[in-house]
């Protein structure tokens, strides 16, 4: 059952004319504005933001420089996401809470991986910053430890 948008705006500024997209674990959503209202563990996939080019020059200094997230900035309210069916509505039954561990798994894995490959030339700016917003908002979240310093990778110190 979808329940976000698809053409969401700028989750930073609320700009509709958005430049760059990544995509985050659902449990992020309790890191970022308005999102303690939205069951995360209800989400299918991954979670959208876009930002506005504007912003997403912060976003990447942000990752890339100080090795950090935006999403405490974020809003919610901005999000692509997929929520599951109301089971309990629909049949009066209860559904067990979904498990979002094989897929915090993956996205820190893929994340890990990208930033393992900083130097090769096929990297992208946007995976690299990906990557690293994705391991914070997971460390912040008490999900992982802490791979150390990936934004130094990410500059190639």
């Amino acid at each position: 059952m979808y329940a976000g948008l698809k053409n969401t705006p700028c989750c930073l500024c609320g700009r509709d004319d958005t430049h760059t997209r990544i995509a985050v674990p659902p449990r992020a959503l309790r890191l970022m504005e308005n999102g303690e209202p939205i069951a995360w563990r209800d989400v299918v996939g991954t979670v959208t933001l876009r930002f506005c080019a504007d912003d997403w020059d912060l976003v990447s200094d942000l990752a890339v420089e100080m090795d950090a997230h935006p999403l405490s900035r974020c809003n919610a309210a901005h999000v692509s996401l997929d929520l599951r069916e109301d089971h309990e509505a629909l049949l009066s039954a209860t559904k067990a809470e979904t498990d979002q561990t094989e897929l915090e798994t993956r996205l820190a894995s893929e994340a890990e991986a990208t930033l393992d490959a900083v130097d090769d030339p096929y990297t992208e700016e946007r995976d690299v910053v990906e990557a690293i917003v994705v391991l914070r908002a997971l460390e912040e979240l008490g999900v992982r430890e802490p791979p150390g310093d990936a934004a130094a990778l990410a500059r190639d110190d």
